[in-house]
């Protein structure tokens, strides 16, 4: 270029041969992106499903397990939701993939990391770490798959640049590599210091995970005592720690970063300087400019080294998170025992732990269990449930001899398990549908005359958790679905605790009794027994984990048969013939997960840019135009020393930029500090920028994450009923996870490039004014092309986030990084799986269910594929464009006739045009599709809100003198829904003791829960202590009525925590009542509860929940039939629990001596309250003194209870 005299075509076929490579490379990027990214989907997919599977195997350890913090109790710790996860080896050729990467990377981490993995204490994973694992672990692995290239390729690119560079300038450019060691060999310092972060950020993440997962779960409850605004604080500091480690981490990156940008502005100074002042080599435009593209190339390797060890590293500790998973034990299906198998199961002096623990839940059993019906009695926490769990190899056996089942048992467990599916698909489960033994189960198990009260029958779809349908009717669904199994051996759980009297009647005849259980081994847990004593083949009582079988005439006399009093609930039969078919239930209790058609809005972009506050937005475009500046300086610096060469020694003209320094040939020093001072500055302003996107990163993520808690947390009710929970994660975690992650470098790399594209087009416009037709034209092509793609692509990513029905499952939308993925049929599904989990291995449907999941899986990466399929068609059509355009740029500079150096500046920066238009498309185009994310948070933040109240009652209100009215109440749970109350008016007097009476869907829970304001009268008022509720501010409301559910909701803690969250009452008082209700468990205030109370049973739970009711003595306590033993003279084998519509999991199980234990205490300690008691039979107004029956929503009687019961009937 400096010959003036070389001829032009010389120039232009090396530019032609420069576009023949190029579009050879653009065909080789298609083909690099097509077998990567499918080497990525197929290990990703491989991944998820293992990580399913492994969850189908695992063996159940609690967290208690790990920390032996806490002695287990004797009844069963539900651990199946719990911070626990087992899993089994990976198999086939990918689990020799995994174990390859794992030595690599330890081989690799080595060199970074001085700590040895065994040095780091393994603990079973919690349900968020799996969640983790699913989402973000898998996701980096098999992003190595796809970028395996990159492996290969940014090594020999930093070889070639360097050899090149060699070329050119010869030996100088070794004191270039120098700074390259330096600047690596400060990184691996800086790396290994990251590493520590980075790992106690996944933690902390976990953790954080762990507290959303909990508070998603609870919500409902929280709200109802009050106490959404304790947990989203508790959320909120665990946010705070999630994005302080966050800043420090970006902060490490940004100097690994700034080390490697530094490295490569240094490259050329110390190379220029070898070349000038060590060599004496004049540095002109035919070196300077080729080297300066060498050093471009050599820059970016620069930079792509470090990253390439980061994610390799991160990748590592991936797989060693994942490889922490599958190491942990199954479960042994293979019980070894001396006997032979056979129909009769039998235990013999077997002894048995919850895995993980050294406490003995089962002594020494020595017990057969023949065909037939067998009853299992015992009180609170005796080890009932632990028994059945031992007979399904869920515990460790640590002695003794067992014959377990050998086959399909059909398992009912305590708390119901139902599936989002229809009721026909929950009862069938794996088996095919025969229609008369369907409809010989339906009636067995009182079924048929529930399904008329539903628009599609047996085909309507029950919700999530089954919330459409009542807690006795979810027990029967689950009975049925073990009665219609064709398993030889039933165990069922407690099942009748959630029945009235007369539905329990006919279970146990029809059922129990009936034909479906002929040649059957039936082993029935139930406090009932006068129900089923007389039809029982033998009857077991369990006491501190002995077992001993006892004769009916042992039996105390109220538990004899016909010990149990009539039902009030009972309905004459022409009535039951004569009900319509009439449903008050919606066709889809779950809507639609909603799709937005067309780009992304502004009003999103806006939001965004809000959160992340616009001082810091402006601060960023300033930096950002700096340092495009600052290298637009840099090459203008470049041209002029190669210039100054041609000026004569003697000149010391000034009429530009750097003319006034003196030529390179006399005195190089002010060049070399010149060219030094820019490439200092230029990281500088680099290092500024960054520092200032971690900044906007942290202002954003900490703004829209806490207005989401909040809007989530004071939503509708409405919000919760029709929202899957999968969904609702993954907007609170995947969708707030992309806020955090790429959204805001998307942004920076926009904001850069605009300005690149309008700085090249002013620089060259100013050389070459023809370059401006040249410039609208091609821009013109990239956004043709792009606006192509564009709609096809918001297409396929909004499908991903659409609510797309599939096997039951609703799909959502899951984002990592540039990756958006449905994993919401999973994330919906896969808590209640592990809730579920005993009962899908006690089936042996792990089988069905992991091909579900391949199914599923199967389907969320179709429309990711497709994705990625048409950006292989834009990278290729915007590849060759670019290509194209470089050659014409090139041909039209060689044509204009300027000087050398300025063609050589021209082309730089015409080049940086090109780059620019090209990923200036590509980077508006994913940031549109990383914006879905965020579009989907911002619809959160839009959530109808529920009214707050106006009125601020006064400190003692409700007063124990006020009493509660109805007036004319009409409720419905939507517009679109039939009133669930119509027109109910009564007067409950204070300090009384009421019984809410109806059958199943009578409106007893709706009404029950109308007095904390979680449905508003649509007309009518209802008063308490002369004030209208739907007037008063919600949450002093509910702080001072108290509700106790039928499944208290515990939280992982202390007792003391758990007792008294707010922290309002004094430890001598929280420690009283704990005393009084839970003396013989041997609790104190520090006894640790694990989520969800998974180490307490089920009883234990229910007396928790009694003991807040008493510390708060609220003046209204609502119990909904947890409690019916605080108002039974005489207790009658349990207690009975039917929630209807949004109420949670029914099962009350309390034994009769606890229950007179109880009795005392809360009628002395509740004795001024109002009382009032959702029940079923004669007993649980026997000491009321007020009663309320529905029927179909409407008030049929009321008034005092004594005397009145016979008119009940009627």
């Amino acid at each position: 270029m400096q010959n003036t005299l070389a001829p032009r075509s010389r120039a232009v076929t090396f530019a032609v041969l420069s576009l023949l490579v190029r579009l050879i490379a653009c065909q080789s990027s298609v083909f690099s992106l097509w077998y990567s990214r499918r080497s990525y989907e197929r290990s990703r997919g491989e991944m998820i499903t293992m990580l399913y599977e492994k969850t189908l195997s695992r063996q159940i350890v609690g967290e208690s397990a790990s920390s032996d913090t806490l002695k287990p109790s004797d009844e069963e710790p539900n651990y199946a939701i719990s911070d626990s996860d087992v899993i089994i080896e990976p198999q086939g050729a990918f689990k020799t993939t995994l174990k390859k990467v794992r030595k690599f990377g330890r081989s690799l981490r080595s060199l970074v990391w001085s700590r040895s993995p065994g040095q780091l204490k393994k603990q079973p994973a919690s349900i968020g770490k799996i969640y983790n694992l699913m989402r973000y672990d898998a996701y980096e692995v098999a992003q190595r798959f796809w970028e395996f290239q990159t492996i290969i390729r940014v090594p020999l690119s930093l070889v070639l640049s360097i050899v090149l560079v060699w070329k050119l300038i010869g030996w100088p450019c070794l004191f270039g590599i120098v700074t390259v060691i330096v600047a690596q060999s400060v990184n691996v310092l800086i790396t290994r210091i990251l590493l520590q972060y980075e790992r106690e950020r996944r933690q902390v993440t976990d953790g954080k995970l762990k507290k959303v997962t909990q508070y998603v779960g609870a919500i409902r409850h929280l709200r109802w005592y009050g106490w959404q605004d304790f947990w989203q604080a508790q959320i909120m500091q665990a946010r705070q720690q999630e994005l302080r480690l966050f800043v420090i981490t970006g902060l490490w990156r940004s100097m690994i970063n700034v080390a490697n940008y530094l490295a490569s502005g240094l490259f050329p100074v110390a190379a220029f300087y070898a070349y000038t002042a060590l060599a004496g080599q004049p540095l002109r435009i035919d070196v300077a400019f080729p080297a300066l593209q060498l050093f471009a190339m050599l820059e970016n390797s620069l930079r792509n080294v470090p990253n390439l060890i980061t994610v390799l590293l991160n990748a590592n500790i991936a797989v060693g998170r994942i490889e922490d998973f599958m190491v942990e034990p199954d479960k042994d299906d293979a019980i070894t025992t001396s006997y032979p198998r056979k129909s009769v199961l039998m235990l013999q002096d077997a002894s048995f732990v919850w895995p993980g623990t050294a406490h003995y839940v089962l002594r020494n059993i020595s017990l057969e269990l023949p065909i037939g019906l067998t009853v299992i009695c015992g009180k609170v926490a005796a080890g009932k449930t632990a028994l059945l769990q031992a007979l399904l190899g869920e515990l460790e056996q640590r002695g003794g001899n067992i014959v377990p089942p050998n086959d399909v048992v059909g398992y009912c467990a305590q708390t119901p398990w139902i599936q989002s599916m229809s009721i026909r698909e929950n009862i069938l489960f794996i088996s095919p549908y025969v229609e008369t033994r369907y409809r010989q189960v339906l009636e067995a198990c009182a079924l048929t005359q529930d399904l008329a009260t539903f628009k599609h029958g047996d085909l309507s779809n029950v919700g999530e958790n089954g919330i459409g349908l009542s807690g006795g009717q979810k027990a029967r669904v689950a009975l049925a679905r073990a009665m219609y199994s064709r398993a030889k051996i039933l165990f069922l759980d407690d099942p009748l605790s959630a029945l009235d009297h007369q539905t329990a009647e006919i279970i146990v005849s029809k059922c129990l009794c009936g034909p479906l259980t002929e040649g059957r081994t039936i082993v029935l847990v139930t406090h009932r027994i006068a129900l089923v004593s007389n039809v029982a083949k033998q009857i077991v009582e369990i006491s501190d984990g002995n077992a001993r079988v006892i004769d009916r005439d042992m039996l105390p006399m109220d538990e004899r048969p016909n010990a149990e009093s009539p039902s009030l609930a009972e309905e004459p039969k022409q009535d039951e013939k004569n009900r319509t078919g009439v449903s008050i239930s919606p066709d889809k209790f779950m809507e639609d997960e909603k799709r937005v058609h067309g780009g992304v809005k502004a009003a999103v972009y806006w939001e965004y840019i809000m959160a992340g506050k616009l001082r810091w937005w402006a601060v960023l475009i300033l930096a950002l135009a700096l340092h495009r500046l600052v290298g637009l300086g840099e090459t203008w610096f470049l041209k002029k020393w190669g210039e100054a060469y041609d000026r004569p020694v003697t000149s010391v003209v000034s009429a530009g930029l750097f003319d006034d320094l003196p030529s390179p040939e006399l005195d190089i020093q002010p060049w070399l500090l010149g060219f030094f001072s820019l490439a200092v500055l230029q990281a500088f302003v680099f290092f500024l920028g960054n520092c200032i996107m971690i900044v906007i990163i942290y202002y954003a993520g900490r703004q829209m994450f806490r207005d989401v808690m909040v809007r989530v947390s004071h939503a509708t009710f409405r919000f919760y009923d029709v929202t899957p929970l999968g969904r609702l994660m993954n907007r609170l975690t995947s969708d707030i996870g992309t806020v955090d992650g790429n959204i805001s470098q998307q942004f920076e790399d926009v904001a850069f490039l605009a300005i690149t594209w309008i700085s090249s087009i002013v620089i060259i416009a100013s050389v070459t004014p023809i370059f401006l037709v040249f410039s609208f034209a091609l821009t013109a092509s990239f956004v043709m092309i792009f606006l192509r793609f564009l709609p096809t692509s918001q297409s396929l990513r909004r499908l991903e986030v659409s609510g797309i029905r599939h096997l039951g499952f609703e799909r959502g939308v899951l984002t990592t990084g540039l990756q958006m993925v449905s994993l919401s049929p999973l994330m919906s599904n896969f808590g209640a799986l592990l809730d579920g989990l005993t009962t899908v291995r006690a089936f042996r449907a792990q089988s069905s269910f992991q091909d579900r999941i391949i199914v599923v899986t199967d389907a969320f990466q179709k429309m990711d594929h497709f994705y990625w399929s048409l950006q292989a068609w834009l990278m290729y059509r915007f590849d060759a464009l670019s290509a194209c355009s470089t050659f014409l740029l090139t041909l039209l500079a060689l044509y204009t006739g300027v000087s050398p150096g300025l063609t050589a500046f021209v082309l730089v920066a015409a080049s940086g045009f090109v780059d620019s238009t090209h990923a200036l498309c590509k980077r508006y185009g994913q940031l549109q599709m990383d914006f879905v994310s965020v579009e989907r948070v911002v619809e959160l933040l839009h959530l109808e809100q529920e009214p707050p109240g106006s009125i601020d009652p006064p400190a003692r209100w409700p007063s124990y003198n006020g009493n509660i009215v109805f007036e004319d109440v009409t409720i419905r749970y939507a517009p679109h829904l039939d009133p669930s109350l119509t027109g109910i008016s009564f007067r409950i007097p204070s300090g009384s003791t009421t019984a809410l009476l109806g059958r199943t869907g009578s409106g007893k829970s709706t009404l029950a829960l109308s007095l904390l304001a979680i449905m508003k009268p649509e007309s009518g008022r209802i008063i308490i202590d002369n004030i209208d509720i739907s007037k008063v501010n919600t949450q002093a409301l509910r702080s001072r009525v108290t509700f106790i559910a039928q499944e208290p909701v515990l939280f992982p803690g202390s007792m003391r925590q758990n007792l008294d969250p707010l922290d309002e009452h004094a430890d001598d008082a929280c420690d009283a009542v704990l005393q009084r209700v839970g003396g013989s468990h041997n609790w104190t205030l520090a006894t640790e509860i694990e989520a969800g109370g998974k180490n307490l049973s089920q009883g234990q739970r229910q007396l928790v929940g009694l003991a807040r009711a008493i510390l708060r003595r609220s003046a209204i306590v609502i119990l909904d039939e947890v409690s019916n033993f605080s108002w039974i003279g005489v207790m009658v084998g349990g207690f009975l629990a039917d929630i209807d519509g949004c109420m949670n999991k029914a099962t009350a199980s309390i034994d009769t001596e606890t229950a007179m234990d109880i009795q005392a205490i809360l009628r002395e300690e509740l004795k001024e309250s109002t009382v009032i008691t959702i029940a079923h039979r004669l007993e649980a107004v026997k000491d009321a003194d007020f009663f309320i029956r529905l029927e179909e929503g409407k008030l049929k009687a009321c008034g005092p209870a004594g005397g009145s019961s016979p008119s009940m009937d009627r």
